[in-house]
């Protein structure tokens, strides 16, 4: 376990094709503390692990993915890195659930827009209940997130906050996801890592919710993390979020052990 909970978003995405079987394991094997991914539903119900509407970001084919049924995406094979078809296909989220299954941390987004799917997953995370306590669902929409929350009580739900718009303060932002957060009876908000500053954290952690957040990549950010006390992070580079906490924590032990000798 690290100092600060690492979520590798969508795996080890720096390395395999995001949201595919191989990015997931991979990031099991880099010493991820969880596995961040995205779930949509197909024309016929299935919910698949694809962060985008759109199948031509990174298929050969066209077209949104609630107008393909799941045989028919299961036969799409994702672009790799070098943007050309890999052998990894778009993973069902009973095949993750199955190939992870329990070995490490999972955050799941509710992309929506539909309430059904909140529904769908809660009933296919019902067959592994044994992960529950390592499982998390996120969502940008309260209620998709209480939709949720009333089927699995027990898995811990987490309200998204998106990017400030330009005109957005940060008394707003902070006012807004106090307020969306209680809505969606959340137990924490995701804030990006320029929505971080003390009069943020303090307002919202004054209000029981925890603060969890998202897109810190770069070494300011994960500074900025480190500063404010985040208790999980999401990143798109694991190996350096990982590189990051590790040697503050060999650091922290360094320190304590010069201060025991001492004494």
């Amino acid at each position: 376990m690290n100092s600060v909970e690492i979520v590798a978003h969508r795996g080890a995405s720096n390395e395999d094709p995001e949201n595919t079987l191989a990015a997931f394991n991979r990031a099991i094997e880099l010493g991820a503390d969880a596995i961040e991914c995205d779930v949509r539903l197909t024309s016929d119900q299935v919910p698949i692990v694809y962060h985008y509407y759109y199948l031509e970001c990174l298929t050969a084919v066209n077209g949104p993915v609630f107008n393909y049924t799941a045989q028919q995406i299961e036969k799409f094979k994702v672009f790799g890195q070098n943007g050309k078809p890999s052998n990894e296909k778009i993973p069902t989220l009973f095949e993750v659930l199955e190939e992870v299954d329990g070995r490490i941390g999972l955050e799941i987004e509710l992309k929506g827009p539909e309430v059904e799917s909140a529904r769908i997953v809660a009933g296919a995370l019902n067959q592994f209940r044994h992960s529950f306590d390592v499982i998390e669902v996120t969502s940008y929409e309260p209620l998709l997130l209480l939709e949720f929350k009333a089927l699995c009580p027990e898995i811990a739900t987490d309200l998204l906050i998106p990017l400030s718009e330009r005109w957005m303060g940060l008394d707003v932002v902070t006012y807004n996801a106090v307020h969306r957060a209680k809505q969606a009876q959340a137990r924490a908000v995701h804030l990006h890592p320029t929505q971080l500053t003390t009069e943020v954290v303090e307002a919202i952690n004054h209000q029981g919710i925890q603060i969890h957040a998202w897109d810190v990549n770069s070494e300011k950010d994960l500074d900025r993390a480190w500063e404010f006390e985040i208790a999980r992070i999401c990143t798109d580079d694991l190996m350096s979020a990982l590189q990051f906490f590790g040697s503050i924590t060999h650091e922290q032990k360094k320190q304590s052990t010069e201060i025991k000798s001492i004494k």
